[in-house]
């Protein structure tokens, strides 16, 4: 695959210079770039050691040796490598094949901690739970990358001058709806590496159909193994066959997508697949200050990991394309999608997460599609076009908050308004194009 930079490679560097440095465990979903990323920073080591688990050769090194040393002197005649002691990366890929590498982490840290190591898998946890094997408590950190951002999409189709506009939050009125057409295309071709380097290629998503088809063969492969009940299996692929037509709506397990499948069976089968990170169920919080309690008695919101893919399955590339105004596509329920992808992507914490709110007044339906906790405030963020006077859900929250911001995303340029509440308070509306979603912590950093 073609490299083009991504923006977890600072946190790899940070990660690299740490005093307090672990073994690294990378996570992700299948085909998010997790190998791509590492052998790009890689280029940063006079040494590369990669061992991918899935090869019975290098497997057979974690059965072979329990003493960490000789592990690394065998690893380097494996590899036809001179044995060195300085500016040396381990990469062991699929790493969840094998138990005993992953014990032999903790070794690492307490007895070679000369050596960088970064572990990485596709079905980590799940196979955890299966084989019941773990991590080693303390000895290990974690990082998850995800799929890519708009502004690695402009960097990946060689808009260098616009992303760093973008990345700046400087981007002139003159060329706003330059990016919103680039903004389009990527909700089109979405976040994933593979489809990225082949659009850029050829600038026609028609030709990006084959990538989404493996990508949706390669989930579908996988869950032989997610779990050894065959019941889960049906209702996994069942979920991965149907679901992505419910992409930002909220959900009921019982009977989900016409299915006959009974709430524990449906739960269970989305946990697994929640931890495999192809998608997240988002639940409501009727806070409007921190902390934010998430209320799992309501309906959670499906999204799932890849807006383009979501695009693809449920046949809408054609009015993702056509439509004036992105929030007119499916509802809304795209625009909704995306920005809940961009906000995800901010962070490459493994426990990063999205929140919604909905009122929990009695007979209110009032509902904000995204809060963002920012400096120990809950920022609420609504994707819509339209009169202020229409937010009503906005200004609900905004007459309970503590607070005097919030956000709407749209696809005109950034503006502030001053908002009038109906019980008279008076709050700031930042009026967020859809480009800069992925920068709201810097535009809120301008206005608070």
């Amino acid at each position: 695959m073609n490299c083009f930079n991504r923006n977890a490679l600072k946190r790899l560097r940070e990660w690299r210079l740490s005093a307090s440095r672990k073994p690294l465990i990378l996570r992700g979903a299948r085909q998010v770039g997790k190998t791509t990323l590492v052998t790009e920073f890689a280029k940063e080591y006079s040494t590369f050691l990669h061992l991918n688990l899935e090869k019975e050769d290098d497997r057979k090194l974690f059965e072979i040796y329990s003493d960490v040393n000789e592990l690394l002197r065998a690893t380097f005649i494996l590899k036809g490598m001179p044995v060195a002691t300085e500016n040396v990366l381990l990469f062991i890929d699929e790493i969840q094949n094998s138990g005993k590498a992953v014990a032999m982490l903790r070794y690492f840290y307490e007895e070679a901690n000369h050596i960088h190591v970064i572990g990485a898998g596709s079905l980590l946890e799940t196979l955890m739970d299966v084989r019941r094997i773990s991590f080693p408590v303390g000895r290990v950190q974690y990082m998850a990358l995800r799929p890519c951002t708009f502004t690695e999409f402009l960097g990946a189709m060689g808009d260098e001058m616009d992303q760093a506009l973008v990345e700046d939050v400087d981007v002139p009125e003159i060329i706003h709806q330059r990016l919103m057409n680039r903004f389009r295309e990527y909700i089109l071709c979405g976040g994933m590496p593979a489809a990225i380097v082949e659009y850029s290629q050829n600038r026609d998503i028609l030709s990006v159909k084959d990538t989404y088809e493996s990508l949706l063969l390669s989930y579908s492969d996988d869950v032989e193994k997610y779990t050894a009940s065959a019941t889960t299996t049906k209702v996994i692929r069942s979920i991965l066959s149907n679901g992505w037509n419910c992409a930002a709506e909220a959900i009921s397990f019982e009977g989900f997508a016409g299915t006959n499948y009974k709430s524990r069976e449906m739960s269970e089968a989305f946990r697994i697949i929640s931890k495999a990170m192809l998608l997240e169920l988002v639940y409501p919080t009727a806070n409007v200050q921190m902390p934010m309690m998430t209320n799992m008695r309501k309906r959670p919101k499906l999204l799932w990991l890849d807006t383009g893919m979501v695009n693809y399955v449920a046949g809408i590339q054609r009015d993702v394309f056509s439509v004036a105004d992105i929030n007119d596509v499916w509802r809304g329920r795209i625009a909704e999608h995306i920005v809940g992808q961009e906000l995800l992507a901010i962070s490459n914490d493994v426990s990063a997460h999205r929140d919604y709110w909905r009122s929990d007044r009695v007979g209110s339906e009032a509902e904000v599609d995204f809060v963002y906790p920012y400096n120990g405030l809950v920022i609420p963020i609504e994707v819509k076009s339209g009169h202020n006077a229409k937010l009503k859900s906005l200004h609900q929250f905004m007459d309970a908050a503590p607070h005097d911001v919030a956000i709407r995303v749209w696809s005109q340029p950034l503006s502030i308004d001053d908002v009038k509440a109906n019980n008279g308070k008076t709050f700031r509306l930042i009026n967020l194009p859809f480009y800069y979603v992925g920068q709201v912590e810097k535009v809120l950093g301008k206005y608070i």
